[in-house]
């Protein structure tokens, strides 16, 4: 009946699939859960525990193929029609979560968007700015979410139809950085495919820290530049993509590079501070989206 599939890189995982198997187990259903590792270079033994629980497999693979392509991987060795995918660092907020979502299991063929939440604790000075960007754009209420289903679609924690999945998989062409999740919504969109947004939420542990998040951010313009440069999404479909599609429009690429790189160590002074402002961020990341096209 239903397929729960996690990749996972360089973590600890059998805490939340162990949480997970006993939250199913208690309702009679069919199901498995298979743990796809995309070669990490460290090895955690409390992972292969994982092969000892009913119904559960956890496989290392020996090389690391990607974001994408380890999400379609797990989908083809599924043998259920429901998948319920989740990322490696979360965990369920409620003892509810799997009961929740069987409520949405039936003939209706759509995709439920379970939503997420961060600890309201504030973490270390490292972390703040991806705490509050998270808190604030990604922990959004499910009314919130449902007014624009498809720009609110996050892969962390999400149930689908597999004959939806097999329409619409993840872009294994595409570089394997960041936005895979923005594309796959895209793509969503375009084949009609229904999302309904529930609270059903867990918890994103894996704070990155501040250096991490700053490069990882870099790599998701890089990646969302390549898709609009080949023309995968809608240079509209994102409002970060619409302001720097007008900022070309309007010949003014030169003016917010040189301003990029000119207040770059004032605006890195606000984000890695203790109090950072999203204004900023917003800044600091159409910047670099300018300075990479104006190479």
């Amino acid at each position: 009946m239903l397929s729960i599939l996690i990749p996972t890189y360089n973590y600890t995982i059998y805490s939340l699939v162990s949480t997970i198997q006993k939250q199913i187990e208690q309702t009679g259903i069919d199901y498995e859960i298979i743990c796809l590792d995309d070669a990490s270079n460290l090895i955690f033994l409390e992972n292969e525990r994982i092969n000892d629980l009913p119904h559960c497999s956890y496989k290392k693979l020996e090389t690391n193929i990607g974001r994408s392509k380890i999400r379609n991987l797990l989908a083809k060795k599924s043998k259920y029609d429901w998948l319920l995918y989740l990322d490696a660092d979360v965990m369920p907020k409620n003892n509810t979560f799997i009961s929740e979502y069987l409520k949405h299991i039936n003939d209706e063929i759509k995709v439920v968007n379970g939503g997420l939440l961060y600890r309201e604790e504030k973490p270390e000075r490292g972390k703040v700015l991806r705490w509050i960007y998270g808190k604030s754009r990604e922990a959004l209420p499910h009314q919130t979410r449902q007014k624009k289903p498809y720009l609110s679609f996050l892969t962390l924690n999400f149930l689908i139809h597999k004959s939806i999945f097999k329409k619409v998989s993840f872009d294994e062409t595409i570089p394997n950085f960041r936005h895979e999740d923005t594309l796959f919504s895209y793509n969503l969109m375009q084949k009609n495919s229904r999302i309904i947004h529930i609270d059903n939420p867990i918890y994103h542990l894996g704070l990155d820290n501040f250096e991490d998040a700053l490069q990882k951010e870099k790599e998701s313009l890089i990646a969302l530049k390549h898709m609009i440069d080949n023309r995968l999404i809608d240079v509209n479909y994102l409002k970060i993509s619409k302001v720097f599609s007008k900022i070309k429009q309007y010949k003014l690429l030169f003016i917010f590079s040189f301003f990029y790189k000119n207040s770059q160590l004032l605006l890195l002074k606000n984000l890695s501070s203790t109090t950072p402002s999203l204004f900023i961020f917003d800044l600091y990341r159409l910047g670099y989206l300018c300075s990479i096209e104006n190479k």
